[in-house]
Parts: C-alpha cells; structure tokens; sequence
C-alpha cells in the first residue's frame, strides 16, 4: 500500500513482498518487521505470524511451508538473519561486505547475492560453499533457484550489456550453459518446478523466451506485445509446468500455454497476484479456453480501506475481503494498484484448499526425521555468526 507525507511523495508502507516456493503462504516485509500469510483457503486471508523485532525488511523468504524465514532489513542491509518464526528463536546470522541485494533457497542451498558477487551456502549447516566474484554488474539481484529436490540450478545476468544468462549447477558449484537469451539486458527469470525449464524476458518486455535446461534449446517463444515497452517484474510457471504466467508495471497479467503433451490439469488452476499497493487478488483461470480471469476474491494485506469494495476486519484483527463471482479480470484493472506486481499460478482442489506444504525429507538433513512445521522441531541448522569475506570463484 502507498501513501502520501506531507510533501506529496509516496510513502510506501511495505518493503517486499515473495510467495514461497510452492506458493502456499506470502510473506511481506514492512516498516515494523514482517507478516506471513497463509494461503490455504481462498476466501479468508490468514495472518499466520507477525514479528516486529526487525524494521524496514526489504527481504524476506519462506522455505517452503517450514518455520525458517531468511530476513534483510534496511538497518543492517549487510547483514542475513535466519529465523524459526514458531518459537521466535534467531537460528544464525552472517554479515557481507557490501549490500545483500537478493537471497534464494531451496532444499540444499540458500544462496546470497551482492552487486557483483553471490554467495552459495549449504542450507544443512549454512557453510559456504563457494563464493562467485566479479560476477557481472547485477544492481537489482535478478536470479532464479530452481526447487526440485534432485537438482539446484542457480540461474542469473551474465552481461550487463545483452540478455545473456548464466545456469550454474549449485550441487556440483559448476557452470552448465551460458544462455544468450535476448539482445537486451534481463529483467525476469524462473524455473519450472521440475527444473527443467527456464523462462527469461529482458527490459524491452516484448518477448518471453522459455530454454530446456541444462541443455539452453529454446522451445518456446511468446509475444507479450509490441506497442510498447514494460517493466516485467515476475515471471512463474504453474506447479505442472504447462503454464507461464508474467506480471508488470502494467494493469494486465499475462498467462501463457506450453504447447505440451500432458494430463488434463485435475486441480482448479488460480492466479495470485500481490500488487505495491498492498493487495492480493485471486483469480480463477480456465486452463482449457483460457479468455480473461475471473476474480475470486481480494484482500488488503496492510491495513483496511472501507471504501474499497467493502473489505472489513475480523475481531481477531484478521482481514478478509468479500468473493466474487462474475468480475473479470479486465474489471478490476482500473483499481488503484501502482507500481509493480507479483504473481504466481497455484493448484487448488475441487474445495477450494490449496495442497499441503511440502515436509523437508529427511535424507536431505542432519540425521532422523525433520519437519519444520512442527512446533517440536528446530531447523537443523546450529546457532552461528559470521563474517564473510572473499572465497574461491
């Protein structure tokens, strides 16, 4: 949500805002600390947990459905701090020596990125593994990590230039494929779910190119549009890989189809869309036909506006936003949503509830079983504090 001082500028009232990997809860950062939002049901927007121990976060990750969140903060943006935000214990900090700009995780790794160099961690025991310096001028920390658990693709800007891009397989530390991509320098990238498919748009906007990975063939291409140029902020592939939705600076989410062979989706197929301005809309998406997005609902995730389509809050202060059946998608474009969204597409059952979390597997761990959503359970990785410094390229 944006706001105006006394000046006239905008005051932005949340600092970032990230699904997590299987698209089961949003996290923010605000200028207090941080919410994170479970999105289980549709209807009802549940805020799971909020910590206020940490102002202006302007990054913050979820690893999976567990209780580990990886946290940045404006006042120490050199410093990570990882979280178990059930029992509000501090797990490990580590400092770098300039600004973290962007951090990814999966199962394996969590990986750290500055301006001009990345940081890969092994996520069991937060040992770096390997440092990657002089790397090309990066000002935003554009990156994606793949999240399947046989595979750990790290993909990001190889020029500063052109659109070239770097897969570096953060298992064995070594580089796949340099992609040249597009002509102009990249704004977007992600991972299918499998990882075998890598999606990448540059700032022109125009084109958005999907490679097999870790071979760099480009089986598909799709036209955003022509007539101008956009700021694309996010791109996200459904759970099965067969849809590729991208998001912008602009009222309009785009949703495209892989022309590949598979099953009829089972699952309702929805599009989450998190806008600056502090809202979350969610749609229904016709996986067969296609056509414009049918609203199913909308909430404020920061405070409440009553003259925004009669949203109200509960007595437990948990906020909720009316359903809605026929508006499209092409309706509520002309809501007040400035700036740049964040969308993802997520699978939901017949009843409206999303799929369980995914529990960390227990071979990928310290030894005997692991789930992180148990209130029981620490993550396994020890308390420390460190310093990084330079490493090997």
């Amino acid at each position: 949500m944006e706001g105006a001082d006394g000046a006239g500028e905008p005051v932005r009232q949340f600092g970032c805002a990230s699904f997590n990997q299987d698209s089961t809860s949003l996290v923010l950062g605000t200028r207090s600390g941080y919410k994170l939002f479970s999105l289980t049901s549709v209807e009802k927007l549940d805020c799971i947990h909020e910590s206020a121990n940490t102002p202006d976060v302007y990054i913050v990750e979820r690893l999976f459905s567990s209780s580990l969140v990886v946290v940045v903060c404006a006042a120490m943006p050199q410093w990570m701090n990882i979280y178990h935000f059930k029992k509000g214990t501090e797990i490990c900090n580590y400092s770098y020596p300039n600004k973290i700009l962007a951090i990814k995780l999966n199962r394996q790794r969590l990986v750290v990125f500055l301006e001009e160099s990345i940081y890969v961690h092994n996520i069991k025991d937060m040992k770096l593994l390997k440092t990657l310096l002089n790397a090309p001028s990066n000002p935003s920390g554009l990156s994606a990590l793949s999240t399947n658990h046989s595979s750990s693709y790290l993909a990001y800007p190889g020029s500063v230039l052109s659109g070239d891009i770097i897969v570096h397989d953060t298992n064995n530390l070594s580089t796949v494929a340099m992609i040249p991509a597009h002509d102009s320098p990249l704004a977007a990238l992600a991972f299918n779910a499998s990882a075998t498919k890598l999606a990448s748009a540059s700032e022109r906007g125009t084109v958005i190119r999907v490679f097999s990975i870790p071979e760099g063939e480009r089986p598909f291409e799709f036209r955003r549009g022509m007539k101008r140029y956009v700021d694309i902020s996010s791109l996200s592939f459904s759970a099965d890989g067969q849809f590729l939705c991208a998001s912008s600076n602009t009222e309009t989410v785009h949703i495209f189809k892989l022309e590949q062979v598979g099953p009829r989706n089972q699952r309702l197929l929805r599009l989450l869309v998190a806008t600056t301005d502090g809202q979350l809309f969610i749609y229904n998406v016709d996986p067969q036909d296609g056509g414009e997005c049918q609203l199913a609902c909308e909430h404020r995730l920061i405070g409440v506006d009553e003259n925004h389509r009669g949203g109200t809050k509960s007595e437990e202060g948990q906020l909720t936003q009316k359903t809605h059946s026929s508006p499209s998608y092409a309706e509520t474009a002309a809501l007040p949503a400035s700036g740049q969204a964040t969308a993802t597409l997520t699978g939901y059952s017949e009843d409206g509830g999303a799929k369980k979390g995914e529990v960390i597997p227990e071979h990928e761990f310290a030894a005997g079983p692991v789930c992180l959503d148990d209130m029981n359970e620490f993550p396994p990785i020890g308390w420390c504090r460190s310093r990084t410094g330079g490493g090997q390229e």
